[in-house]
């Protein structure tokens, strides 16, 4: 059988059990329909690039799974049609990643490191491959 991925992003106001609640009726169409569900991810609630439908942020949550084509277009029919998903997406994919998914590994990295953005040990806005100049020196130029 093929193998998938099928993300999609729920809406910001759900509680975190309603949003299981959405994986696990995704799950059930998936084994119902003879697939097989191989991982399950929940990546949180995280902002998105542009607002969807008044919403800011979202909770993504991540399918892999491999079954008959029937069984993905019925997963994306009810998924369309539930008004709690803004967003949905399947990819077929050759192989399925092994371990926690790149999302999930960032996730690891950040609070692993215990700051996000930073670059190092020189404070914000120090560049240091240019002199600093004074308001004086560029009132004068």
């Amino acid at each position: 059988m093929p193998l998938y991925e099928h993300v999609f992003l729920a809406r910001q106001d759900l509680a975190q059990a309603q949003v299981d609640a959405l994986a696990e009726t995704a799950t059930k169409i998936i084994e119902e329909g003879n697939g097989k569900v191989v991982k399950t991810e929940t990546w949180g609630l995280r902002g998105i690039a542009y607002r969807i439908a008044k919403n800011r942020k979202a909770h993504y949550v991540m399918i892999e799974f491999d079954a008959p084509a029937a069984v993905v277009a019925e997963l994306e029919r009810q998924t369309a049609i539930n008004e709690d998903v803004i967003r949905y997406m399947t990819l077929k994919v050759d192989a399925h990643e092994a371990g926690p998914s790149a999302m999930m590994r960032r996730n690891e990295r950040s609070e692993r490191d215990g700051r996000r953005g930073d670059r190092g040990d020189r404070p914000r806005g120090d560049r240091e491959d240019r002199p600093r100049r004074d308001r004086d020196d560029r009132d004068a130029a």
